[in-house]
């Protein structure tokens, strides 16, 4: 089987700044308010490291922009730092110590995150749990302790999953857990927050053209500097059963996130079995249905993220009428099952390209009925 890549290169990004009656707007100020993007080259300024368990590779095709790469990297660790249940210190750590205690006030770099992740909680009918620290802390999969816990510990702690009992003050910009023993971990939904985040700090400091690759998070920024007239970027969708960068199919996008979560990268196994590290909320163990990979397009990595878990609690049949429900937000997804058949929302129909030479093949349509 061939392999192919995740991103082929494909412009320049034009800034369409709206005017209101009063005025400019909001987000027409902010645009303004930057600096003009320097010019698009074919040969960009990047690195590539390792953090947050995950390999990240930052790509700018504006010239002369090594140092906003280098700082994007600054802001990645700082917050990767803060937002982690399993550094010593962090904000999110701190708010788990303080649980059934009192609140803790949170910075403005995080507390975002926390509304975001509260968000897609109540959304997805907690198939997304904000509080599911106290059962990956449990199972620790991609983690050298990692272990089977006994069903009598599982019972225990599945009981203090209930994102309800998160409390968050807008005002003070603090959080409180309102049980003793409650975690929060944001290991759902925080690589697609840093990614936006990175994109904001590329915009403010004159980028218009990039990759943006958080280990499976993926944003291609503004127009392909390949110069193809549409601008679109050409994107892959990885192969759950393959290494990272080999795709089942591609499909264009531009100022578009590309999220994918599978059962394929972290695992444990034990006694002839394999363990994923995505946890059921409500049961308190891995997901047991047919996914084997979920890829959410969406314009904010951040949405994708939190889409991309909840919709492997949900399955094939409502995750793909969750997702067809958000069409109207620029969302759409990709599913695979591990019989390797392959599911693509409908708004994705007619872009998305299954690759003929990869044993992949379009799943009947009376699955999802």
């Amino acid at each position: 089987m061939k392999l192919r890549k995740w991103i082929q290169l494909g412009l320049i990004l034009a800034l369409v700044v709206p005017l209101t009656a009063c005025g400019q707007s909001k987000a027409a100020k902010e645009a303004s308010d930057r600096p003009k993007p320097t010019k698009v080259v074919q040969t960009p300024s990047e690195d590539t490291q390792f953090m947050m368990g995950t390999v990240v590779t930052l790509r700018v095709y504006n010239k002369g922009k090594d140092k906003v790469v280098d700082g994007a990297f600054k802001l990645l660790k700082k917050e990767a730092k803060e937002v982690t249940t399993n550094a010593k210190g962090s904000e999110i750590d701190k708010v788990n110590n303080a649980a059934g205690k009192h609140p803790v006030v949170v910075s403005k770099d995080i507390y975002p995150i926390l509304k975001k992740a509260y968000y897609y909680s109540k959304n997805s009918d907690e198939s997304f749990d904000m509080a599911i620290g106290s059962i990956t802390q449990l199972w620790r999969i991609g983690f050298s302790d990692a272990r089977v816990p006994s069903q009598s510990e599982i019972d225990t702690n599945v009981k203090l999953v209930d994102y309800t009992k998160v409390k968050l003050n807008d005002k003070k910009h603090s959080v409180y857990l309102e049980k003793k023993g409650m975690q929060l971990d944001l290991g759902g939904i925080a690589k697609g927050y840093m990614t936006d985040q990175v994109r904001n700090y590329f915009l403010d400091h004159g980028v218009s053209t990039a990759i943006i690759d958080l280990g499976g998070n993926i944003y291609v920024m503004g127009d392909s500097p390949k110069g193809t007239k549409s601008g679109n970027w050409t994107v892959g969708i990885q192969d759950p059963k393959q290494s990272r960068g080999t795709s089942i199919g591609s499909l264009p996008a531009k100022n578009m996130s590309i999220v994918t979560s599978g059962i394929y990268e972290r695992f444990l196994r034990k006694n002839g079995k394999v363990y994923s590290h995505l946890m059921d909320p409500k049961t308190g163990a891995p997901f047991e249905n047919n996914l084997m990979g979920v890829s959410i397009i969406s314009k904010k990595s951040t949405d994708g993220d939190g889409l991309s878990t909840a919709t492997f609690d949900k399955g094939l049949k409502d995750g793909m009428k969750y997702i067809n429900g958000k069409s109207d937000e620029g969302v759409g997804a990709i599913f695979i099952t591990k019989d390797k058949k392959v599911y693509v929302s409908n708004n994705l129909k007619k872009k998305f390209t299954l690759f003929s030479d990869t044993g992949y093949k379009y799943g009947p349509a009376s699955d999802l009925k």
